[in-house]
């Protein structure tokens, strides 16, 4: 069996260092669609180093893709066709606001795996700490086609209830026909976002745009409107992506301000199909 989940969950976890700068900062915050206006106050926020904040969703990048899907397939016990791996869901936790530059260890797991007959999912775990203690943790939910059905454990099941009512926000955010090519730049190497060739070994027509790239944009959005533009009030973030978007389509993101909570419900479509991109997506702030 390629994925021997016993001996994934019982490996020692992996440890790095890793480091940033402004200029990883600035890559990834444009890789998302930052800057347009260029001009504009609150875009300068992204792209400018004299005025920079760091946008919580920084971290799936930090140190060149902490947390990685790639780098959760090297895991012992774990053997895949690149070619059948989506990422199926993200969240994170932020412990601390993510200075502009830092140095700090990641600490890399499978926390769980999970088999959904015809696919299994696989849950990296990375914990990452500097000097002054716990900054974020993160959980990626990698989606293998194919490799289920040995009897294991299915795991959790049961979606979120979508938001009542009509939303209080909803935004537009266009991506780019080179959106992909930019991201990947930040650390995420897989040919399926860039190769037409292997776009279409995996079933695709043409390159997709990272997962991460439009959970990164779903942020800012809920960041620069409801949450008045301050980086440091998000505490958490979790999604599911549940479809996929080409670069050049455009997202449509609805907001509801949870009543009684500090957090946000958000789902993302892609135009014009009404298509669902992310679902059970939650934004926790401060």
């Amino acid at each position: 069996m390629p994925i021997d989940a016993a001996k994934a969950l019982a490996a020692e976890p992996r440890s790095r260092e890793i480091a940033w700068d402004h200029k990883d900062v600035q890559l990834y915050h444009l890789g998302i669609g930052a800057g347009r206006p260029a001009t504009d106050p609150g875009e300068l926020r992204y792209t400018l180093e004299s005025r920079l904040h760091v946008l919580p969703a920084f971290a799936t990048v930090a140190g060149s893709g902490s947390p990685g899907v790639i780098s959760g397939l090297s895991m012992p016990g774990i053997e895949v066709d690149l070619a059948r791996v989506l990422h199926g869901g993200q969240s994170l936790t932020l412990h601390r606001p993510i200075p502009v530059a830092g140095t700090a260890t990641a600490t890399g797991r499978i926390a769980a795996v999970y088999d959904k007959v015809k696919a299994a999912i696989l849950v990296l775990r990375t914990e990452v700490t500097d000097a002054d203690g716990p900054l974020w943790t993160g959980d990626a939910q990698i989606f293998v086609r194919g490799e289920g059905g040995w009897g294991g454990d299915r795991g959790p099941s049961t979606p979120l209830e979508p938001p009542a009512g009509d939303p209080d926000l909803t935004v537009e955010r266009p991506t780019r026909e080179d959106q992909a090519l930019l991201y990947r730049l930040s650390g995420d190497w897989n040919p399926l976002h860039a190769d037409p060739d292997f776009a279409k070994s995996a079933g695709f027509d043409r390159p997709i745009l990272h997962g991460l790239c439009t959970y990164g944009m779903t942020l800012k959005a809920v960041v620069d409107t409801l949450l008045d533009g301050d980086v440091t009030r998000v505490c958490g973030y979790t999604t599911r992506f549940a479809g996929v978007v080409y670069p050049g389509e455009t997202l449509r993101i609805r907001m509801w301000r949870q009543p009684g909570a500090v957090r946000v419900a958000v789902s993302a479509v892609r135009e014009p199909d009404e298509a669902p991109v992310l679902t059970d997506t939650i934004v926790e702030h401060a």
